[in-house]
This record gives structure tokens, sequence and C-alpha cells, in this order.
């Protein structure tokens, strides 16, 4: 099942959603920004709860 979730582009600042697939509880993947189309690096983690945490940052950061 997919989860949407809100987060801000470390590139562009604008807000985009994320479709989280809550099958796998840790996953860090390269998402383009809907916006700017840059490459976001993306750690998800989905808690005991189902809550997901998502971290993005600038892919040459990660």
């Amino acid at each position: 099942m997919t989860v949407p979730y809100r987060i801000d582009c470390p590139y562009c600042g604008e807000v985009v959603e994320l479709l989280l697939d809550d099958s796998v509880d840790d996953q860090c993947y390269i998402e383009d920004c809907a916006v700017c189309c840059r490459p976001m690096a993306l750690a998800v983690a989905f808690d005991a709860d189902g809550v997901p945490r998502v971290q993005a940052a600038r892919e040459d950061e990660s």
C-alpha cells in the first residue's frame, strides 16, 4: 500500500507529495522533485504504528 507524504524539496523548497511504500520498513532511494526535477536522496522509515519518518537531502549531500 502507498501512503501520501509531503516534504519540502531540499533544492527548490517547494512542497512535493511523495507516495511511500509501507511494505518495507526502512528504505533509501533517489526520487526527482516534481517541481524542479532535481534528484532528492530520501531515507524513509516506518515506526511500529506505521507512521513514516522521511529525511530528504540533496543527492550530493547523502
